[in-house]
């Protein structure tokens, strides 16, 4: 039997689950890309289970199904993704060239919804590789994600930064999940107990995690620098639960995505069903 091919998103902002995972036993492979690889992968089938952008899983939610209680999310700022700008307000942006990143998807139409639906603008969009200079030498503006985004607002105090979790929240009040583990269906149907294994311990992973930041924090500073205080603050902006809050919030995302014509309307969230002894919330 083949192991089961997990995806690992290549930025920090993953580290306080994957930092703590004990995989001793399980017959796994793990797959560390960006978002947007991870993405093409699942729906290519080269990878089996994977956190993958929110967006992503409503273009394929009737080929995968969620593990509970596991999400990227933010209810406010995010803290790494920034959309930097030339000018100075949003409404600014009309007409003008915005550069997205090719690193993400659900960031993508969250910025479209943001500049579209709320501030009713009309930006032409050109998509790039992340790199902040190269991106304003051609552009008005520019998406950033991730590590990417973290290290531009470190280096771009020239532009106006907007935080798009923060500009989510004032307009909806309500939280943003950036990034599901979704499984495939004919994975789940396959290798259930294999599953059931590897999602205690992601629980595991996730509650060693919020009991205990320093070593996804030291990490943080071995990859991108930084101090202490600042990843303290970064990881504990995030949420990596996928309760009630987050689904009300992801299922407004996809709704507003629809009324783009970005995703299909009444995308469902199809959860997969797993015995409730295995939460370690």
């Amino acid at each position: 039997m083949k192991p089961i091919r997990i995806g690992r998103i290549a930025f920090t902002n993953i580290l306080p689950i994957y930092q703590y995972i004990d995989d001793q036993g399980l017959d796994v492979e793990w797959i560390r890309q960006v978002p947007s690889l991870l993405n093409r992968d699942m729906a290519a089938g080269n990878i089996d289970m994977s956190p993958i952008s929110a967006f992503a899983y409503a273009e394929h939610a009737d080929e995968y199904v969620l593990m509970p209680d596991l999400s990227i999310s933010a209810m406010g700022p995010v803290g790494s993704i920034f959309l930097f700008t030339k000018g100075d307000q949003l409404h600014d942006l009309d007409g003008k060239t915005i550069a997205l990143t090719n690193t993400s998807a659900s960031s993508v139409a969250l910025l479209k919804i943001v500049l579209e639906k709320f501030a009713g603008v009309s930006p032409n969009y050109v998509t790039m590789a992340p790199s902040l200079e190269e991106m304003m030498n051609v552009a008005d503006a520019a998406l950033l994600i991730g590590d990417d985004a973290v290290k531009g607002k470190w280096n771009g105090s020239a532009y106006r930064i907007y935080d798009l979790g923060e500009e989510w929240m004032k307009q909806t009040g309500l939280s943003m999940t950036y990034a599901v583990w979704a499984v495939r269906r004919a994975i789940a149907e396959s290798r259930r107990s294999d599953l059931e294994e590897i999602y205690l311990r992601f629980m595991q992973a996730k509650a060693e995690g919020r009991k205990n930041l320093t070593p996804a924090i030291e990490e943080a500073m071995r990859q991108l620098g930084g101090d202490a205080a600042f990843w303290k603050a970064y990881f504990e902006g995030l949420c990596y639960d996928f309760g009630e809050k987050e689904k009300r919030g992801l299922q407004t995302y996809f709704r507003y995505a629809a009324d783009l014509g970005l995703l299909p309307s009444n995308v469902e969230i199809h959860m997969l069903d797993l015995p409730a002894s295995l939460g370690m919330r």
